[in-house]
């Protein structure tokens, strides 16, 4: 086990990065030593890094790795911006600096739903710097053969980004996860805090949809250019994005596996975290 006890305050980081003619300040964890894994937080209102990742930062530093939690422009703690364009790209560009400025040349990524496209996005455009890859949720747009779309979670969500209120986020949650019993107020109210805490991240978000409501494209014509092992991972019960989007990835990236949880729905890093981490290690290091 880790020497010292993990917390998000220990490993708070910032850096500075420039997007165009923006200069963006990118809040960042770093945790333990070794090759670097680089984990890419999802959409939701409120998210942040140590938020999706923090029943499994501890497990990978132990295992002997660094650990990078990056906080995409427009959550938690790092700047915000208006996004027009792909978000996926956006986001890839601004992991590029972070990695850039921190002197790394080569990662191995693990992306859940929004970090999911941005790990494709950064895969596409940086091939040389990623080791391999892990999908959980997310990972390239386009519709569902079989769930109409938008899909129930992201109705949901972009509502509570309108609308950010504690009801609505127990709504969300609601469907967010297959089992709620994890689900306590101390949480829900930790998470609206977050959210109220940093409405330009809302409203911005807000904007960039209506500029462009197709804000994570559809990299299926390009999963063939990835040559990286790749892991995905998927909840059987995903409200959020369905599980055929999994299978397209597969059906894409050609060094690719996949494994499905049962009774799990969008957050299989949380809501499985013991199995997903003793998968994930032994993915990464055989």
């Amino acid at each position: 086990m880790s020497s010292t006890t993990l917390t998000e305050a220990s490993t708070s980081r910032f850096i500075t990065v420039t997007e165009g003619e923006q200069a963006l300040k990118i809040h960042y964890n770093d945790a333990g030593e070794g090759e670097v894994v680089v984990m890419l937080h999802g959409s939701g209102p409120g998210a942040s890094g140590w938020a999706n990742f923090n029943r499994n930062v501890e497990p990978l530093v132990d295992a002997g790795y660094r650990v990078l939690l990056i906080d995409c422009p427009g959550w938690s703690k790092s700047d915000s911006i208006v996004c027009t364009g792909s978000r996926s790209d956006l986001n890839g560009r601004i992991v590029k600096g972070v990695l850039d400025g921190l002197g790394i040349d080569k990662a191995h990524f693990l992306g859940n739903s929004m970090g999911g496209h941005s790990t494709v996005a950064f895969a596409l455009a940086n091939p040389e710097r990623v080791g391999k890859l892990v999908l959980m949720g997310g990972g390239t747009g386009g519709a569902s053969l079989f769930t109409p779309m938008p899909a129930e979670g992201i109705k949901l969500l972009q509502g509570l980004y309108r609308e950010p209120t504690i009801d609505n986020l127990k709504k969300m949650m609601a469907v967010f996860v297959f089992d709620t019993s994890d689900l306590t107020e101390a949480l829900f109210q930790t998470r609206l805090d977050n959210m109220l805490s940093r409405r330009d991240h809302l409203e911005n978000f807000v904007k960039s949809l209506e500029a462009n409501p197709k804000q994570f494209p559809d990299f299926s014509p390009r999963l063939a250019e990835i040559q990286a092992e790749t892991l995905v991972i998927w909840g059987r019960n995903d409200r959020f994005v369905p599980m055929d989007t999994g299978l397209r990835l597969i059906a894409g990236i050609p060094n690719s596996e996949l494994h499905i949880f049962n009774r799990c729905g969008h957050w299989a890093q949380w809501e499985h975290a013991d199995k997903f981490n003793r998968m994930v290690v032994d993915f990464l290091s055989h």
